[in-house]
């Protein structure tokens, strides 16, 4: 998304540059001399993260290369009380990496170790730098592979992924990152160092691990971890349907899962996702007005038995084409167009992501209402999203140049945010809060329940210096801070 908002501040004053130059000072006494930026030409690389709507650069950044640089900047800042906002690859559709004026940027790009990978136990051991692909890169060779898969693998960090808990296509059979994540290793915004699970099955004591993972940076930072990984599956093979409606295809998933099938992944694409990917990457995609991609695994026994079930589910919802992929060559063909979808969408407008998530048996309603509002805001709305487990990824078109078109955007996705909490849903389902949402937790968190979440965050962060300005209703938390 081009253009923006920046959060501009007034030149410091003799006192602030002064305090500014201590705090340098001080983490480049326990850092080496370029891992830590503060030239204010160089922090704007910083300034936000794939939520580009708004920006602020930070005070400095930092890219600590092991668990103890980590710590010790931890340590200054707390003693300096000054914020810290962690940042992994600045993927975040969210927001949940943006700075504020007085914080310091700790990034995790240069802990990118493979400090263990033991297959006989099924597990790796990585610092959380490492990108979400390079995971499975480092095992595969074994025949194993690391399961969650968001859009941005590519690109985005182990780190992030644990920060907002990130699923992927193939979520819908083996979890998000909760269920493949074994143990960290968190350092506290006072510079202690604790070591959460590990390479076994289940730890004593308290479920701190399941506390950390979907925290959002708000608790501490996550340096390393134990992951674990899986056997390659026998075969994989995937099938392209196409329908005349958005409705129609919500309710052939709906079907699918009331089978009892369990197939990889189920994914969705309405029509204008559907032309743009076929206009930027001519995958070969049918003239429909919905497609799912829907892809089974096992033996060529169980394939062709998953695929029969399939096939006569979708028969009963009349599909415009039913495509069943017979080579390598056409399973590439079929998934190119989804893996494609967000950057196909960029080339042709500015918008926004969103990622409600609703029960699979509410996606016709809540597709049929995201049309309706379509038409009552004036926006045209893109729908690409893993379809088997109601994780919906909505793409709100605008133009960010014109005055106004902004803030009817933000307008209309808070409006399908509160329908899918509505329809028994939440908020987010791997995006995170961030600040796209902290203003909209009151409509799925009660008082009593938000208070519960913010007293965790007091016995980690007792000063909440940690990511501010985040996840829980900016009034709160200011408050919180203050007091």
């Amino acid at each position: 998304m081009q253009g923006g908002i920046s959060v501009e501040m007034p030149e410091p004053n003799p006192a602030v540059l002064a305090r500014r130059a201590q705090i340098v000072a001080r983490l480049q006494s326990v850092l080496p001399p370029d891992a830590v930026i503060h030239d204010p030409h160089e922090t704007r690389a910083y300034e936000c993260d794939a939520l580009t709507a708004y920006r602020c650069a930070p005070l400095a950044a930092v890219l600590p290369s092991t668990t103890d640089e980590v710590a010790a900047v931890l340590r200054i800042c707390h003693e300096e009380a000054v914020p810290v906002v962690p940042r992994g690859s600045g993927t975040s559709l969210a927001g949940g990496a943006m700075p504020t004026a007085d914080s310091v940027i700790l990034g995790v790009a240069r802990l990118r170790s493979v400090l263990q990978i033991d297959t006989a136990n099924r597990f790796i051991h990585v610092q959380t730098g490492m990108t979400n692909l390079s995971v499975t890169g480092a095992v595969e060779g074994d025949g194993f592979f690391y399961a969650p898969d968001p859009s941005s693998q590519l690109a985005c960090a182990i780190a992030g992924n644990i920060a907002m808990n990130s699923g992927g296509a193939h979520c819908l059979k083996y979890g998000v990152t909760t269920n493949n994540l074994l143990g960290v290793t968190l350092v506290l915004m006072n510079g202690e160092v604790v070591t959460l699970g590990g390479p076994f099955v289940d730890a004593a004591g308290y479920d701190l691990l399941g506390v950390v993972c979907g925290s959002e940076g708000q608790l501490g930072v996550v340096t390393e971890a134990w992951l674990r990984i899986l056997p390659k599956p026998e075969g994989a093979r995937p099938v392209l349907i196409g329908f005349d409606s958005n409705e129609v295809a919500g309710a052939c998933v709906t079907d699918i899962i009331k089978a009892g099938i369990l197939p990889v992944a189920i994914e969705f694409m309405d029509r204008p996702c559907i032309r743009a990917t076929e206009d930027f990457a001519k995958a070969g995609y049918p003239d429909c007005e919905a497609l799912l991609i829907v892809e089974v695994e096992g033996s060529e026994a169980e394939i062709d038995a998953q695929l029969g079930l399939i096939r006569d589910i979708a028969a009963r919802h009349d599909p415009v084409e039913f495509r069943e992929s017979r080579s390598e060559v056409e399973s590439q063909k079929i998934w190119l167009g989804r893996k494609s979808a967000f950057g196909a969408m960029g080339q042709i407008n500015d918008y926004m992501c969103l990622d409600g998530t609703i029960p699979v048996s509410a996606l016709p309603h809540v597709l049929k209402r995201i049309g309706e509002m379509s038409r009552e805001y004036g926006l045209d709305v893109a729908n690409v999203f893993h379809a088997g487990d109601g994780n919906m990824h909505p793409l709100i078109l605008f133009d960010a140049n014109k005055p106004g078109d902004l803030e009817r955007c933000e307008a209309f996705g808070a409006d399908i945010l509160k329908l899918c909490v509505e329809v028994g849903g939440c908020l987010t389902g791997e995006h995170g809060v961030g600040i796209e949402k902290r203003d909209l937790m009151t409509v799925q968190y009660a008082p009593d329940d938000l208070e519960a979440q913010m007293r965790v965050k007091d016995v980690f962060d007792p000063r909440w210096l940690l990511n501010p300005a985040k996840v829980f209703p900016l009034v709160v938390s200011q408050a919180r801070r203050a007091a």
